[in-house]
């Protein structure tokens, strides 16, 4: 009997419960551990001082620090595997929550939201309640921009497939998938931008025109050191005094300098370790599709693990942060150059590196946004993996329906057309469902064209630019009536397929803010305009004449309707596609149980 995904998510969720209460008994018992051996070293090198055991006490506080330090590193180790389990326990009841359809909690991405893109806003594929709230298992900022892109645009075919056959490989690997996610969720900044980064790597290099500053860090800090050890003997501190004036006039001369990258340092330290652990999380996992393979292959390129060197930058940026520390600050600048140094080692590492840095977290967002679709095609087995074909404007599906619908009573159609210049008229009572199956087929082509599965029994299509015309609106600051905007929207689809690409266009109720001689017109001279187009798509309207279109372009304007039923008091919708126009309209019935119009 096969294992529904619920019921493994809900299975993790009581494992992963366990083990964090496993781990957290453990955390506890090692923390007072590290308290007894700190007192007992400190109470017992006291002790033996007071007892005039010099050389017994130091021995004892040497031996109790190590064996404290060790115990440190012990319950660090711990804390990690603890928070890990919280972690993987969240996230599968994240995915509880994505099938219970309780979106609200995650990532809207509304920064991606354009109301002039061809598609998004008509589609709910960023904001409340949003295809990209159910698709994204992403943690980085690259790999929420990757996701975001790919659902934005469909991909080439060849790198549609590629996709295709990474997703499936990527699918069933629960384990890796998750703990993938949870390695990037250790660390609370982990989703900041690292473009400003990568951007700063690139600028002129602080040492360029300062070679006389790398002379002093060589020759300061051991003469402030020499000195201080001679002061401290009973010789003048002179020696020391000076190197410690130069340093503090150094650092005080490029407070700016040092002030920059410490910022920037601090900003990407927690992404630094973030990606460092998923890039050593990937580069341990065998590929074999072509795509996951150069992906993983590209982290090898230089010789070594990328992992490694990201590992290194993490480190680097980790040691400016000693000026958390005011007096400790003080102290390592004044008599090491600390930021100097680690100024240097930085550039360093940009000469050696970092023209591969930026190419290395790109791998990072391509995986994330791959472990996103995976995830999804795993937790909805029922869905399918779309076959794209190279024919364009092709769609033909069997049991369609919407993802974003959670409702067991989901209902889901077929429907099928090939080729160019045809037009899908479809005709319904209020509230019938023309809108959300126009968006049904339009947010399943964006889940089939960025290589993710459909929310069908079967679907097959080809390439075409996705276009809607779904909720036109008026703008004040621009003085555009909804009727001219929703002009400026059908001139945009005519210039798509002026393009020579092939358009799937999705029109909900078009030419709506006009009178019904003018809207009928217009709508029938678009639908004649688009026939003789690369284009093909839907119309839904209330305009049943339209509906002669089908015999004026036989095989090329098809009607469909979606129908109601009134019996006493009650509208029945079935939701169900069905040939033909539709003969019935409830506006009227809707007005009078709204107590409008109605003595």
């Amino acid at each position: 009997m096969r294992v529904s995904p619920a019921e493994v998510f809900a299975d993790n969720l009581t494992t992963y419960a366990a083990e964090e209460q496993h781990f957290a008994t453990r955390h506890r018992a090692v923390g007072w551990l590290r308290v007894f051996l700190f007192v007992a070293g400190a109470g017992g090198t006291w002790w033996l001082f007071e007892q005039g055991q010099n050389a017994v006490a130091v021995g004892w506080l040497v031996v109790a620090y190590l064996l404290f330090l060790l115990v440190m590193r012990w319950h660090s180790r711990i804390g990690y595997q603890l928070r890990q389990r919280l972690l993987l326990r969240l996230i599968n009841q994240e995915e509880l929550d994505r099938l219970g359809g309780k979106l609200a909690g995650f990532d809207e991405g509304q920064r991606y939201a354009d109301t002039a893109h061809p598609y998004t806003a008509d589609l709910d594929v960023f904001g409340p309640h949003s295809l990209f709230q159910l698709v994204s298992r992403t943690t980085s900022r690259l790999g929420q921009d990757a996701l975001a892109s790919w659902l934005q645009a469909p991909a080439p075919l060849e790198q549609l497939w590629l996709r295709q056959q990474a997703v499936a490989e990527l699918a069933p690997d629960v384990v890796w998938r998750q703990h993938w996610q949870a390695r990037a969720r250790h660390f609370p900044k982990q989703s900041d931008d690292p473009r400003p980064f990568l951007q700063w790597m690139h600028a002129p290099d602080f040492y360029a025109n300062r070679g006389w500053l790398l002379g002093l860090l060589l020759v300061l800090p051991p003469l402030a050191l020499l000195g201080s050890a001679l002061w401290l003997t009973g010789w003048s501190g002179w020696l020391a005094g000076v190197p410690f004036l130069m340093m503090y006039a150094l650092n005080y001369r490029f407070r700016q300098e040092r002030d920059a990258v410490f910022e920037r340092s601090m900003d990407m330290y927690d992404v630094l370790r973030a990606y460092r652990d998923q890039l050593l999380h990937l580069e341990d996992r065998p590929c074999t599709t072509p795509y996951l393979t150069s992906l993983r292959n590209r982290l090898l390129e230089r010789g070594a693990p990328a992992s490694g060197y990201v590992a290194r930058l993490a480190r680097i940026a980790q040691n400016f942060s000693l000026r958390w520390s005011t007096l400790a600050g003080f102290f390592a600048n004044n008599l090491l150059m600390w930021d100097f140094f680690w100024m240097w080692r930085l550039e360093r590492w940009k000469h050696q590196l970092g023209g591969a840095l930026e190419p290395w977290l790109e791998v990072v967002a391509e995986v994330e946004a791959l472990a996103s679709l995976a995830a999804t095609q795993y937790a909805n087995p029922e869905w399918a993996v779309p076959e794209v074909m190279e024919a364009p404007l092709t769609f033909e599906s069997e049991a369609l329906a919407h993802p974003l619908i959670f409702s067991p009573e989901r209902v889901a159609n077929n429907f099928g057309t090939v080729g160019a210049g045809r037009t899908a008229l479809i005709t319904g009572s209020n509230m019938s469902g023309k809108t959300t199956f126009l968006r049904t087929v339009g947010v399943n082509l964006v889940l089939a064209l960025a290589g993710g599965p459909v929310c069908a029994r079967s679907l097959r299509c080809g390439p075409a630019q996705l276009f809607t015309a779904m909720r036109t609106q008026d703008n004040l600051a621009e003085s555009t009536s909804s009727f001219y905007a929703e002009l400026k929207r059908l001139r945009q689809l005519l210039d798509l397929t002026e393009q020579g690409q092939p358009v799937f266009f999705l029109l909900d109720e078009i030419l709506k803010g006009t009178n019904s001689r003018d809207r009928h017109d217009g709508a029938r001279g678009l639908i004649r305009q688009l026939h003789r187009r690369p284009a093909s798509g839907f119309v839904s309207t209330h305009d049943l004449e339209l509906g002669d279109l089908e015999q004026e372009l036989p095989g090329f304007v098809t009607n469909y309707s979606f129908n109601s039923e009134i019996i006493g008091d009650d509208i029945r919708f079935d939701y169900r596609l069905t040939p033909g126009l539709c003969r019935e309209f409830n506006a009227s019935k809707l007005m009078e149980l709204m107590g409008i119009g109605t003595n």
